[in-house]
């Protein structure tokens, strides 16, 4: 902290350049999550400010992204569906989740996890970033139109059967929760029932046709009928926002462009009065902490999103630890990773309380930063209270409530191109086909990163992205497996002596067998292993092990290796180990191979030895 105030200047001029380039993106991710603008400024505002001044990067903005962003854009519609499609009632359970998720970073920043995070493997990370790409793009694809299904009154009407069911089993709920639920009277259920009016029907068919149509098959399904009542206004806002965001960075990239678009979309919107749709309105004054993530806690509530919230902890510290890295090559710096996941999980945890979403290191704005001048993480508390201060300017909040939503839409839409991992996308081609499935050959890699794709699109991101870190798990293990396999020998009997078995009695070559393990034993070797003690022909009474050259040996290998020695022991055949290492020693006494099949005297630390106790212990039968 000694240093926070050593380069002012520099600093104060990056963190207000890169609070200017975070408000629209704050203000769209808002209204992208289903939680509004104000969730999305006060996740920007308090996650910049806490990041910077407890995290491990001096240079890093941050605040919500576009992962972070799609992946609370999922649990915030699957909790408000759950509510009854009242984002009120759902809000302390959704607020509740990021909460937790923000103390399971501050937690796996504790336990020193931060350094591992290196190891997920590129093609599950490719996958993934290319995948929020479409997300975005295709979501926004109905706002851009002026599409809202929920307002849709002919959609709306084909789910009004469905929306009465719902009622109804809600009215059972109830009753079965009070203990007054009777099969054989339905009075209650039918009083209950009578007081239903059409206005709840319509609003449970505004619930069930905006869950319907959300997500990326939701928006396809929806598309033919947002194409039928497309509102041209909306388009062409839209469509003028992303052609600007796009020219003004050939004019000059001084000025962030997202915001020149921003300021000049929504002046001619409200100058020239046009009929558009604004924003939601967006609270003016200090933020308030919601208390009711306390006073209404249900474990229930947040039970069945326990593994979305680790997950969403997990995609927060990769997204923040890439950016630190960005900024360790721009800054000739070095991270604190832990420090980093720690100071994340406070700033997310605090924008929880305050209602905002969850986010982390910013790529752009922290490029930003450091282009203007900012060197320590005074630039990103500087850019935290600089958004703090759009809220307390009188009357900034109620102009900013009036921006075009189809504005936002179509800064979003830009934000989805460029979160698209476009290296990754063009290398496909090139990728090495490594695997085969049936008569095709594939990219093990490429294969990986289409699975996390296509699964985070269609399906789910927490989900894709496991099965993702699973695919390529096996597949590692299977080359590593395939590769140590090559440079280890437990194949063959009859092999080439070593240097020091020139002098093996020659009388006894019928009686002992000497056997070289060369490189580990492991599960991509003990097939090989396994058909030792069917290659020892019936005149042999004694195998002789030479196991210099095996370092290590997993559970695979060792049970290998008891299952060989009780088929040898049923034939009478005694083994000897020769140069037997500590760690495969080791793992043969826990399971105690050593001494129940392999005596102490049985072990020999060179093969001289070895020879010794052979000639005086083995006759020759011949």
């Amino acid at each position: 902290m000694k240093n926070l105030f050593s380069n002012i200047k520099g600093d104060a001029f990056g963190g207000i350049t890169a609070g200017i380039v975070a408000l629209p993106l704050a203000l769209a991710f808002g209204v992208s999550s289903g939680l509004g603008p104000s969730a999305g400024l006060y996740g920007a505002i308090f996650i910049s400010f806490f990041a910077a001044l407890l995290g491990g990067t001096n240079t890093q903005i941050s605040g919500p992204t576009a992962p972070m962003t799609a992946v609370s854009m999922v649990i915030i519609a699957g909790i408000i569906a759950a509510n009854d499609g009242d984002v009120t009632k759902a809000l302390p359970a959704i607020l509740t989740v990021f909460l937790l998720a923000g103390l399971m970073q501050i937690g796996l920043g504790a336990i020193g996890l931060g350094k591992y995070i290196r190891y997920i493997p590129y093609p599950v990370v490719s996958g993934f970033m290319t995948a929020i790409g479409v997300i975005i793009l295709v979501t926004q694809i109905l706002p851009t139109l002026g599409y809202y299904p929920k307002e849709d009154a002919e959609y709306v009407e084909r789910f009004k059967p469905q929306a009465e069911e719902v009622i109804l089993e809600n009215i059972l709920k109830e009753e079965a929760a009070e203990d007054i639920l009777v099969l054989e009277d339905f009075k209650e259920t039918i009083s209950r029932a009578e007081k239903i009016t059409q206005a709840d029907i319509l609003k449970e068919s505004q619930t069930l046709a905006a869950k319907n149509a959300s997500g990326v098959l939701g928006a396809i399904k929806v598309l033919p009928r947002a194409l039928q009542n497309i509102n041209w206004l909306e388009v062409i806002l839209a469509l003028c926002t992303i052609f600007i965001i796009y020219g003004f960075k050939r004019i000059t990239t001084k000025v962030p462009s997202t915001l020149v678009a921003l300021v000049v979309m929504s002046a001619v919107a409200m100058i020239a009065k046009l009929d558009y749709r604004p924003i939601p309105e967006i609270p003016e004054g200090l933020p308030i902490p919601n208390l009711e993530i306390i006073t209404e806690f249900k474990l229930s509530t947040i039970t069945p999103y326990i593994f979305t919230a680790l997950a969403l902890s997990l995609l927060g510290a990769i997204d923040s630890l890439l950016t630190s890295i960005v900024a360790d090559n721009m800054t000739k710096t070095k991270h604190k990773p832990n420090k980093e996941l720690i100071g994340q999980g406070i700033g997310n945890s605090i924008a929880a309380v305050f209602g905002g979403i969850p986010g982390a290191g910013a790529t752009i704005r922290t490029v930003v930063n450091i282009n203007s001048g900012g060197k320590t993480r005074l630039s990103g508390m500087i850019a935290g209270l600089l958004l703090f201060s759009i809220l307390m300017i009188p009357g900034l909040p109620n102009l900013a409530s009036q921006i075009p939503a189809a504005v936002l839409a179509g800064i979003l839409i830009t934000v989805g191109i460029g979160v698209m991992d476009y290296k990754g996308l063009r290398a496909i081609p090139a990728m090495p086909k490594d695997i085969k499935l049936g008569p095709i050959k594939l990219s093990s890699e490429v294969m990986i990163m289409l699975v996390v794709l296509i699964l985070s699109s269609v399906w789910d991101l927490v989900f894709a992205v496991g099965i993702g870190l699973v695919i390529a798990s096996l597949m590692f293990m299977k080359k590593i497996g395939d590769l140590t396999a090559e440079r280890s020998d437990v194949k063959s009997l009859k092999e080439q002596a070593w240097a020091d078995e020139s002098n093996f009695p020659v009388n006894l070559k019928e009686e002992v067998f000497v056997k070289h393990i060369k490189g580990p034993l492991f599960f991509g070797s003990t097939s090989d292993f396994q058909a030792l003690a069917q290659q020892i022909p019936d005149t042999a009474s004694t195998v002789v092990m030479r196991l210099d050259r095996m370092q290590y040996m997993d559970q695979s290998g060792l049970y290998a290796m008891e299952d060989m020695l009780q088929d040898l022991q049923k034939n009478d055949v005694q083994v000897l180990y020769v140069g037997l290492l500590k760690q495969p020693r080791y793992m043969m006494e826990r399971i105690d191979i050593i001494p129940d099949f392999i005596p102490e005297e049985h072990i020999f630390d060179n093969f001289d030895d070895c020879m010794t106790w052979v000639r005086e212990n083995v006759k020759d039968v011949v």
